[in-house]
């Protein structure tokens, strides 16, 4: 165990975190702008003892986000599994409608900072790659 492990996964050991590259194209768009558009999404599955906790998640590499768009906020949320989450609202749009982990723990590196949109807050198209 590094100094740097979630403590979720001691206290919920049939907690699993999933994270691959996501194999498809995924485009992230707000009243028809595209915010952000890659091919090299991370997909990020969550279940405890074999349900599913919440749905697909895509963090987004930065370089593939127009950044000028958002704007960060001082929201902030802790995941014992993940880390601590900082937020950022879109320019002219919805409150707190990104994250991101910063410093992520260290079985969670692969969404460092990356970038999730809720998907009640824009639209998220994914396709075949």
């Amino acid at each position: 165990m590094s100094a740097n492990s979630a403590p979720g996964f001691k206290t919920y050991p049939d907690h699993r975190i999933a994270t691959q590259p996501a194999g498809v194209h995924v485009q992230i768009r707000y009243n028809g702008e595209i915010i952000a558009d890659t091919t090299d999404a991370i997909r990020l599955e969550e279940t405890h003892v074999g349900h599913v906790v919440a749905p697909v998640v895509y963090y987004v590499p930065r370089k593939d986000v127009k950044m000028e768009r958002l704007v960060r906020t001082d929201h902030h949320t802790d995941c014992p599994f993940k880390g601590q989450a900082s937020y950022y609202s879109l320019k002219d749009g919805p409150e707190n409608a990104v994250w991101t982990y910063e410093q992520p723990y260290d079985e969670m590196l692969a969404i460092k900072d990356r970038l999730a949109f809720y998907p009640d807050k824009v639209d998220t198209v994914v396709t075949a790659a």
